[in-house]
């Protein structure tokens, strides 16, 4: 959706420019923890109410929102929340935290990779899954697991807008498109 782009990009920019080297890690995992609270369907109908006021909205997001290590929100995200939803903008909260990933990853020179697999795939073949897809991609990949049984086997690597396909799907799919023009 373009406009909440636009609309997150500011945001974004913002709270990289406010997170330190170090601390820009540590705070998209917060951010994406008020993002995944600020998704969910109810929180935004209980949101959008006229009867409610804004830092009853900040309370009841800040007290669900789980860190990834379990430790308090930090100022940096709590301020973010308290703007976002002072100006009316919590439906562009998961926007903000998806551009803000990726201008940490930019920052870190590192990119994200979806490995979509037939089957789940253990830490020793992930890392050695990973060495060859950062091999190809010529750059270092943050790489996470998605099982798609359709692909019947191999795998599927997403980078960004860069796709690697070496799925026993796609290579059916070529055979066909090749025994429909013959």
């Amino acid at each position: 959706m373009a406009e909440l782009a636009t609309i997150a990009r500011p945001y974004a920019e913002a709270l990289m420019k406010a997170s330190a080297n170090g601390t820009a890690a540590t705070l998209s995992g917060e951010v994406r923890a008020l993002a995944d609270v600020a998704a969910n369907p109810q929180m935004r109908q209980f949101a959008d109410s006229p009867q409610i006021e804004p830092h009853q909205v900040f309370d009841l997001v800040t007290g669900v929102a789980r860190t990834p290590t379990g430790a308090p929100l930090s100022d940096a995200a709590k301020n973010l929340l308290r703007t976002v939803i002072e100006n009316g903008r919590l439906a562009a909260l998961p926007q903000i935290a998806a551009q803000f990933q990726a201008l940490v990853d930019e920052r870190s020179g590192v990119s994200q990779a979806t490995i979509e697999s037939a089957f789940p795939i253990d830490d020793a073949q992930l890392a050695g899954v990973k060495t060859a897809i950062e091999r190809r991609f010529g750059r270092k990949l943050d790489a996470h697991v998605v099982l798609a049984p359709e692909l019947i086997g191999g795998v599927r690597v997403v980078v960004g807008d860069e796709v690697l396909d070496t799925s026993i799907r796609a290579r059916l799919e070529q055979l066909k498109a090749a025994l429909a023009a013959a």
